[in-house]
């Protein structure tokens, strides 16, 4: 069961600077974001990826355009909407426990520190923490340090959860867990799920559908429907030809080159979804 309301994203444009020191990043980008849909948002490096998903949680208000959620304009945080972002070392309060780090967000909901606790718990057990509510998070390694910051949105009981280059910072075994466990989350609460990330490979694994960013300034390239089923996993998924044929061409928009010849169209695309 999905839950929560669509994300929209309309003729969206962002500018840094005045005058002749103006920076457009974004430029006419438009998308959305179905309840209960994982999409993963791809592009070369500076091309502003950050920077929408700020947009979508209302940390950063576009120069013009529109983004909402369902009818509501957002223009500041959403109790609706969590945030996961990759430097899970900064967003982490050392001097905390990790149960408290969890129930953080839940104080300024006026949340009892009882029910805190018992939801942090819950939401630890979760993400595969059971037993590390009494440790301070420099105890624990850089995986289980970012599965405490997933924890802490899901603490927050959203039914979007917006995650920036979430994995970008942990080892190789510890990402395809945290991979994994994404899928496993989203299916079992039935939220929505969007990612930034640099690796194509993630992009295509956790998405259902893929946007690609590019240009200067950046606008929606293409947007590649994954027709890979909700049972992923790492080796089956990641031999499957449609996955190579996905990742090729999405780093042949990335590159603003054409996919090799032999590179079909794997479903439906289109550059935005009205």
């Amino acid at each position: 069961m999905t839950r929560g309301s669509s994300l929209y994203v309309e003729n969206l444009r962002m500018s840094f600077g005045q005058g002749a020191q103006e920076h457009r990043v974004l430029d006419g980008l438009s998308l959305r974001v179905d309840p209960g849909e994982s999409v993963c948002v791809v592009g070369p490096s500076g091309a502003g990826k950050t920077t929408l998903l700020r947009c979508l949680a209302g940390l950063t208000r576009p120069t013009s355009g529109h983004v909402r959620y369902g009818e509501q304009s957002l223009t500041e945080p959403h109790a609706d909407i969590a945030v996961v972002s990759q430097d899970y070392r900064g967003s982490l309060l050392p001097w905390l426990r990790v149960w408290d780090n969890v129930a953080f967000p839940l104080q300024g909901r006026g949340v009892k520190r009882a029910v805190r606790k018992r939801r942090a718990q819950e939401c630890l057990a979760a993400v595969g923490l059971p037993d590390v509510g009494d440790k301070y998070p420099w105890q624990l390694s850089g995986g289980m340090q970012q599965r405490v910051a997933i924890a802490r949105g899901l603490a927050y009981d959203a039914p979007v959860l917006l995650m920036d280059e979430p994995f970008g910072s942990v080892d190789a075994q510890s990402r395809f867990d945290l991979e994994d466990l994404t899928l496993q989350l989203r299916r079992r609460l039935g939220i929505t799920v969007v990612v930034v990330t640099h690796d194509i490979d993630e992009a295509v694994y956790l998405g259902d559908r893929v946007i690609v960013l590019g240009g200067r300034p950046t606008a929606v390239l293409d947007t590649l429907t994954v027709p890979l089923g909700t049972d992923r996993d790492q080796l089956s998924t990641r031999a499957d030809p449609r996955f190579a044929e996905l990742r090729t061409r999405v780093l042949a928009q990335i590159r603003g080159e054409r996919p090799p010849a032999d590179v079909e169209p794997v479903a439906d695309a289109e550059v935005a979804r009205k």
